[in-house]
């Protein structure tokens, strides 16, 4: 059975996107002739939000779990000064002291053992010294994780797989100069090394293709869990409330003041009618809440945020949902569309071609996406007829409207989606332990 030992800072029990990707690999591999050895930080969900990523492990020495899926390696995790001050005092004290120390971690990090994170590659040496692998995922970001692997590769001769949830230098477009400079030669520097480069998506291979322009690529794309998914498949759609569903992320070119102006519209012209909105785990729960309570008061009774959930959890509230908000990512497909399609509730597309969102994308949009489709998640929509792609906000205001007629009248929304299942995790993973074979075969 080939061995692999994954270098994973984002897992479960953290609650992310991106530890859902290397946890797929370590539930499936085995199905596939691979074991995996998975090394990552010790979490907790204390807090449920942004400072669980900051907040300390809970042993000062790695825990080691082994199960019949394979060995997951939990490091401790000890905040630096910068997370200790997030910690004890909030984001509004020491913000300026607290940068300054960041970057200097940050930048460290790629030339000294030093930094939150240098104890994923001490274990990783550890165990290496004493156990032989076939190959080394390192998945990103942090991009150090890159760092640690190609040094891990040289030292005992193992090839390693750069597997990149998103482009790294090419992700500071908006950056200053010098920033955008330092992160392009580390990338150059380390991923060319790498035996392969795995990432989601062909617009992703395009934009790495720029600072590694001779890197071996492979897309393996992000799905849903299928075994999660037939686990809440029986729970039913509210009946009673039109209640819409939102999770994840939410970026700057992300129209969310837009959509909640507009259904503040639908309220003024509707006021008898209900629909809820519900954010669960963003990064901008606070924001939500304020800018309803501020300039929105009528959605005070109708928007709701939530804490970040266990994913198991938070699928189960999702399924609760009548209808599932998603945001336009243009250029590339994200993440949340493939739970949405597992969930198989009807999605929300917004916008397809609205002004002042095309605004907001040429303000914040971090990619250079010339060349590139711009639509990859409306002809996914459309491939697997799963949502609803809403032009603008008079559009939305409409779409609204037979939305919740049609709630009304047969207490649910029906989605009549087809073909999904071939964007299962498994189904990815297993095109993965096939690359991997093949290489170590190579080696």
């Amino acid at each position: 059975m080939i061995r692999v030992l994954i270098l994973a800072y984002d897992f479960p029990p953290y609650v992310s996107v991106g530890g859902l990707r290397p946890y797929s690999w370590f539930k499936y591999f085995k199905e596939f002739d691979v074991e995996p050895i998975v090394i990552t930080r010790q979490w907790g969900n204390a807090y449920g939000n942004h400072l669980d990523f900051v907040a300390p492990g809970w042993s000062k020495g790695c825990v080691i779990e082994e199960s019949p899926q394979g060995t997951i390696i939990r490091t401790p995790y000890n905040p630096n000064l910068s997370n200790r001050l997030l910690l004890r005092f909030g984001e509004k004290r020491y913000r300026w002291l607290r940068k300054v120390i960041s970057a200097y971690f940050e930048v460290l990090q790629f030339f000294f053992v030093v930094g939150p994170k240098k104890e994923i590659y001490k274990a990783a040496k550890s165990y290496l010294a004493q156990h032989p692998v076939d190959v080394i995922i390192a998945t990103g970001e942090p991009y150090v994780l890159f760092h640690y692997a190609r040094k891990l590769g040289r030292t005992y001769h193992i090839p390693w797989f750069a597997d990149y949830r998103d482009p790294w230098a090419q992700n500071f477009k908006k950056s200053n100069w010098f920033i955008k400079q330092f992160y392009s030669m580390l990338e150059k520097r380390i991923a060319s090394k790498a035996k392969a480069i795995i990432t989601v998506s062909s617009f992703f291979e395009t934009q790495i293709q720029k600072q590694v322009p001779n890197g071996s690529f492979s897309i393996i794309p992000n799905g849903f869990d299928q075994q999660t998914m037939k686990q809440v498949e029986g729970i039913a759609q509210d009946s009673e409330i039109l209640r819409i569903g939102f999770v994840g992320t939410i970026y700057d070119w992300h129209p969310l003041k837009i959509v909640l102006e507009t259904l503040n519209r639908w309220f003024i012209k509707f006021p008898e009618r209900k629909i809820e909105l519900h954010f669960y785990g963003t990064n901008k729960n606070t924001f939500i809440s304020e800018l309803v309570k501020n300039q929105y008061p009528r959605l005070n009774e109708s928007v709701f945020t939530h804490p970040k959930l266990p994913n198991q959890l938070l699928l189960e509230k999702l399924a609760s949902h009548n209808v599932l908000l998603l945001f336009n990512y243009y250029a590339f497909m994200g993440t949340k569309i493939y739970d949405y399609l597992g969930l198989k509730r009807k999605i929300l597309f917004c916008f397809t071609d609205d002004p002042e969102s095309i605004k907001l994308k040429t303000r914040f949009y971090p990619l250079d996406a010339k060349d590139a489709s711009e639509s990859l998640q409306e002809a996914l929509i459309l491939k697997t007829n799963a949502g609803i792609l809403v032009s603008n906000t008079d559009d939305l205001i409409q779409t609204l409207n037979s939305l919740y007629i049609e709630h009304k009248e047969s207490g649910q929304i029906i989605c009549n989606s087809n073909g999904v299942e071939q964007y299962s995790r498994r189904i990815q993973v297993e095109r993965l332990a096939s690359l991997i074979k093949s290489i170590s075969s190579q080696s």
